[in-house]
């Protein structure tokens, strides 16, 4: 049995360093890009005349290229220097955005999408966020280290569901102006690329505090595996199961849900920002909720049991007979499926040495950004198929096995802050 302390968010906020609320900062920056981009993704690509299946592919591609340069990026960062690293991966999404929004050519799409850093989804892509959460780390108390995740997933949420929101608004305004589909989307993917030139300058801000402490000495590289020594084995069974809930999340992400609405019920531009700001708003909700309700019942208790419920809602959706009841079954999935997030974040930073938080952030996010490459085509198919409620039922019922996976292999596992023995 085991006695946490609970510590508030507000607690939580006001100890934050100066490098900390920048970090803040460049989470909202970023994750506002990636829910401006993500509403139109699909839909800018099929204006430019592209099928399902190749949209897949470049979607894959994306996600591909970036699993190997953030793995890279992310196993070097306390080496060679995180805020290096940070802005680096600043300078591929400024590219990313400004390629694809001036060009139409299919090669360059796809060389593009393999260099570049952008975000199908919705969710966090690229170095940012192994290398911030480790930063963060370093600077709290185990008790802190929860609601500040907490506190970081509904700022970046919130910022995502204001994204969506003003890029379905603009991509209407821009309609109803007279300019086409195509250019009003045009004009979003370039507003992506410039907020990647406002995410580097704030990069630039960062102190010396961020880079690995100059106290902890980095194990040798020939005793290292992708940065890790000691914790190869948690990691390595950890990221399998991050992997089976990463391709399932991947079959039903944020542009491929509101192209789903698009089709099946005709919704347009800014009706769809509006959905996805309520989904985000909601998502970052429930991440709050999270580090409360984990204060009570342990990280990985809270992620089996948040995580079910909202699988079967997931399975919900699109069995709903209209739309409005499909968007309140997405709203109420929402309201309960981020609160893995923060504890898994959290979970993964606790139970590996301070050296290795960089590696074993940037191993979970890439093989998880990976297996949601590999999603995409699925999706794809099933589109091209007009099997389009498939990918809901396919997504839910692999995410439930991975709930009950990740309840078997790491219950007895606890982070520091649960092994504090009640006499």
């Amino acid at each position: 049995m085991f006695q946490l302390s609970q510590v508030s968010e507000i607690a939580a906020l006001r100890a934050l360093t100066a490098d900390g609320r920048l970090l803040f900062a460049t989470r909202m920056v970023r994750m506002f890009a990636y829910g401006f981009l993500s509403l139109v993704l699909v839909l800018y690509l099929q204006e430019l005349g592209l099928n399902e299946v190749t949209i897949g592919g470049i979607l894959t591609a994306t996600l591909l290229g970036d699993v190997a340069i953030s793995l890279w990026l992310t196993n070097i960062a306390d080496r060679i220097g995180r805020r290096r690293m940070l802005l680096v991966g600043a300078g591929l999404m400024i590219f990313a955005g400004v390629v694809f929004a001036l060009t139409d050519n299919l090669i360059v799409l796809v060389i593009t999408a393999i260099i570049g850093t952008i975000s199908p989804s919705g969710n966090e892509v690229g170095p940012f966020l192994p290398i911030e959460q480790a930063a963060l780390t370093q600077n709290i108390s185990d008790q802190r280290r929860t609601p500040t995740f907490a506190l970081y997933g509904l700022f970046g949420s919130l910022a995502t569901a204001f994204g969506s929101l003003l890029s379905g608004v603009l991509a209407a305004a821009l309609q109803n102006g007279g300019m086409t589909h195509l250019a009003s989307y045009r004009i979003v993917v370039l507003g992506y690329g410039l907020l990647g030139i406002a995410l580097a300058i704030m990069f630039t801000r960062l102190s010396e505090a961020v880079e690995l402490p100059p106290g902890v000495k980095e194990a040798s590289p020939l005793k290292t595996r992708f940065g890790l020594h000691r914790s190869q084995g948690i990691i390595f069974r950890l990221t399998l199961l991050f992997v089976l809930d990463a391709f399932a999340g991947g079959l039903v992400t944020q542009s491929l849900i509101a192209a789903w609405f698009s089709q099946k019920f005709g919704i347009g531009d800014a009706v769809l920002g509006g959905i996805f700001f309520g989904t985000n708003f909601l998502a970052g909700l429930s991440a709050l909720a999270a580090a409360r309700i984990a204060g009570r019942i342990g990280l990985i208790n809270t992620m089996f049991l948040t995580h079910v419920p909202s699988n079967i809602l997931l399975i919900l959706v699109p069995l709903m007979p209209s739309a409005n009841l499909a968007i309140l079954c997405l709203w109420a999935r929402f309201s309960i499926s981020q609160m893995d997030v923060p504890t898994r974040q959290s979970y993964t930073m606790a139970v590996v040495a301070p050296d290795e938080r960089s590696a074993a952030a940037g191993i979970t996010n890439v093989a998880r950004t990976a297996a949601t490459a590999m999603a995409f085509p699925v999706t794809g198919v099933f589109f091209s198929l007009a099997l389009l409620s498939v990918p809901f039922l396919l997504s839910g019922g692999l995410k439930l096995v991975y709930d009950f996976a990740l309840l078997r292999s790491f219950s007895a596992i606890k982070p520091p802050e649960e092994q504090t023995k009640i006499a």
